[in-house]
């Protein structure tokens, strides 16, 4: 696998830095998650990955995460600015810096917040939709008259947020080939968010026909009718997406086909030229829509199946998994390396969550900790209070 042999702590946290170090995980990295103890975490981007349970207000706790981090190649930092510091967990304390030496020079020191650390919100809490509110992209995305729609939570804690963190990972990893130092990978989720939006974003700012108009009157926002997506007669949905002419003409002539093979009424019929007749559109869309109502999704799926319509069924996620290589509900890693590719071992799991602590004794004893050692921690509070009085008698603390 592409990255065996890297070693990543990664910190308890929410969406983009569990994405980030799944990523790693599923080609080969040693991915250690540190939670805090007594706190139950039902993170499912743990595939590949093991726990330990660090107390991080207590002294044995610190001193354990810095033994671990001093040893690791990449380190993930999930929380609000300045956390890591107050802990004495900061990058300063591994890197080196002018007039001292770091434990760890070769650290590559991951940080992912929400808001860019010099604007006036950096202080500020908040979650996906504040990011893509400050990001410029909400006010462009589709929704009603009245507001845009938010696509959960994948723009900002994901795209924006960790794949932005993985990449800039990577890029530092290879830079660390050349100069034999590592560095700090600051990412902030919003703009994160601007840099992967970058297409639609330019294109608002412009007079171009795909963006360039009010919200929802133009060809990528919901405002073609041929680039949708429509109800069927059991309440399931059909995307549309025949942006081009002659795909829109396959699309157009096989669903007039369909309609007058079933018996239906047409009225109004389109041609092929109403997809660039934008005083059309309204009467397009009344078309498809009632075309569309007429039949069950399947149907329409079998119709335009193996055709250049654009045109594909919206499958649910039980039904979109039996696509999927795996056949399984948690998605294959992707991109697929044909040298390297990830093991099957990284993203099958018996559990869809990791159990904080499950391998802090097996974590511990391959950092050189002994018996004796882990029991002292555990007297000195570093698993937390529950673990001070607990006979060390299994690999679970």
């Amino acid at each position: 696998m592409a990255l065996r042999g890297l070693s990543v702590i990664e910190f308890a946290g929410l969406a983009p830095g569990p994405f980030a170090g799944l990523l790693l995980a599923h080609h080969g990295a040693s991915v250690i998650r540190i939670d805090r103890p007594s706190s139950p975490n039902t993170d499912v981007l743990c595939a590949g990955k093991r726990s330990i349970v660090l107390d991080l207000k207590t002294p044995a706790g610190i001193a354990v995460a810095r033994r671990l981090i001093a040893h690791a190649d990449v380190l993930i930092d999930p929380f609000r600015p300045g956390v890591m510091e107050k802990m004495g967990l900061g990058p300063k304390f591994f890197h080196d810096s002018e007039g001292s030496i770091g434990v760890n020079d070769r650290l590559i020191y991951a940080r992912v917040a929400g808001f860019p650390p010099d604007g006036p919100h950096t202080s500020m809490a908040g979650h996906e939709i504040n990011y893509l509110a400050l990001s410029g992209v909400l006010s462009i995305l589709p929704g009603t008259r009245e507001k845009p729609t938010f696509p959960l939570n994948l723009l900002a804690d994901f795209a924006g947020g960790g794949l932005m963190c993985a990449t800039g990972i990577l890029l530092a990893l290879v830079e660390r080939c050349k100069s034999g130092r590592g560095q700090v990978v600051d990412v902030n989720m919003v703009s994160g968010t601007r840099y992967v939006s970058s297409f639609p974003l330019l294109h608002a700012t412009s007079t171009s026909h795909l963006l360039g108009g009010p919200r929802g009157s133009n060809l990528l926002d919901g405002g073609a009718p041929f680039y949708d997506v429509y109800t069927c007669s059991d309440g399931k949905w059909m995307s549309v997406g025949c942006l081009e002419p002659q795909f829109f003409k396959t699309f157009i002539d096989v669903f007039k086909n369909a309609l007058r093979m079933n018996g239906l009424k047409l009225g109004w019929i389109p041609t092929p030229e109403a997809r660039i007749r934008k005083e059309d559109w309204p009467k397009l869309r009344t078309f498809l829509e009632n075309g569309f109502k007429t039949k069950p999704r399947d149907y329409w799926a079998s119709l335009f199946h193996g055709s250049d319509a654009c045109v594909v069924p919206v499958l649910t996620p039980e039904e979109a998994a039996l696509l999927d290589p795996s056949r399984s509900v948690r998605p294959s890693p992707h991109p697929h390396l044909s040298r390297t590719p990830p093991s099957p071992r990284s993203v099958a799991r018996s559990s869809m969550v990791l159990e904080p602590g499950l391998h802090t004794w097996e974590v511990l004893g391959e950092f050189g900790l002994s018996r004796g050692e882990i029991l002292q921690l555990a007297s000195d509070g570093a698993f937390g209070e529950e673990s001070k009085h607990e006979t060390v008698s299994s690999p679970k603390l």
